[in-house]
């Protein structure tokens, strides 16, 4: 129900409690009888509006209901189409070399289903613009459609991308950024020690299976010069509307409590490890249930060399 139905049913309540006369004796008496059925008429006229706003809302919701899915699957489509224009090549569907990353066969359709349109993923990364911003070059691995790198070329930050999938990787492309399909432990193999002012793993780390993940904090580790910045974001799955994404997603190997995930970087030989929660929905009156259930979406371990 929309702010404004709100009040005018608000402002219907009020009307419905006639106030008593306040007189007594005998013209009390007759100051309410010539008042009573005015107030009746009024009453009725009250509870006939108010069913009448509850259904117009109900409707107004539906039908907002129905817009914003009608708009969500237009932006999914536009995606999808711009996908196949841009593939091209004999690239292989995914280079990554952890299990169950070819479990869906277009990955891509189900990114642009089940996560979110890019100008709503854009607006959930940009918070970190400004923590990279001194930190070039970074490295995005698992840089999906390029979201994060859009934005921190539009903040002039240096950075690059790597993808196991070709499709996200010719979209991307399609955007004009530097992306490229590899394995991200491959990626990292590949660079120089303290090369890197910041590796950035987005929605990565609940793919990884244990060995690939302990392995891919080392590799972060050595390519990161002297304070340099690894930013990994996953699911919370204290939130149990984040879980539903979770096990939506047929690749992801396990999900990480945000403490699992702080102790490996910690044991792996990160000086700092900080715990960033993100992406919280709208809250709820019981403040229990809504730590319960309304926890934030996601969370990102911000780690220090």
């Amino acid at each position: 129900m929309s702010d404004e139905l709100r009040e005018r049913r608000a402002e219907a309540e009020d009307a419905r409690a006639v106030d008593a006369v306040a007189a007594g004796g005998l013209k009390g008496r007759l100051q309410r009888a010539a008042a009573g059925p005015l107030a009746e008429a009024q009453q009725t006229f009250n509870d006939t509006m108010l069913r009448l706003a509850d259904a117009l809302s109900t409707r107004i919701d539906a039908l907002a209901r129905r817009a914003e899915a009608a708009e969500r699957r237009t932006a999914e489509l536009e995606e999808r189409l711009l996908r196949l224009e841009r593939r091209g090549g004999d690239a292989p569907r995914t280079v990554a070399a952890q299990p169950r990353q070819d479990a869906l066969p277009d990955y891509f359709a189900y990114e642009a289903r089940m996560r979110a349109p890019t100008e709503e993923i854009r607006e959930r990364q940009r918070p970190y613009v400004e923590l990279l911003r001194g930190h070039e070059p970074v490295l995005d691995v698992g840089s999906g459609r390029g979201e994060l790198l859009q934005l921190l070329r539009e903040a002039g930050i240096a950075a690059r991308g790597v993808d196991a999938d070709a499709d996200m990787v010719a979209f991307a492309r399609g955007e004009g950024l530097d992306v490229q399909q590899a394995d991200l432990l491959a990626a990292l193999a590949a660079g120089a020690d303290g090369s890197l002012g910041a590796v950035t793993a987005l929605q990565v780390a609940e793919h990884l299976p244990p060995p690939v993940l302990t392995r891919f904090l080392a590799e972060a580790l050595r390519v990161l010069r002297q304070g340099g910045l690894l930013v990994a974001e996953t699911i919370n799955p204290a939130s149990p509307a984040a879980l539903r994404h979770y096990f939506a997603d047929l690749t992801h190997a396990q999900p990480l409590v945000p403490e699992t995930l702080e102790l490996l970087a910690r044991q792996a030989g990160f000086a700092e490890a900080e715990l960033r929660y993100l992406n919280a929905p709208e809250p709820h009156d019981d403040r229990r249930i809504s730590e319960q259930l309304f926890a934030p979406l996601d969370y990102a371990l911000i780690a220090r060399k």
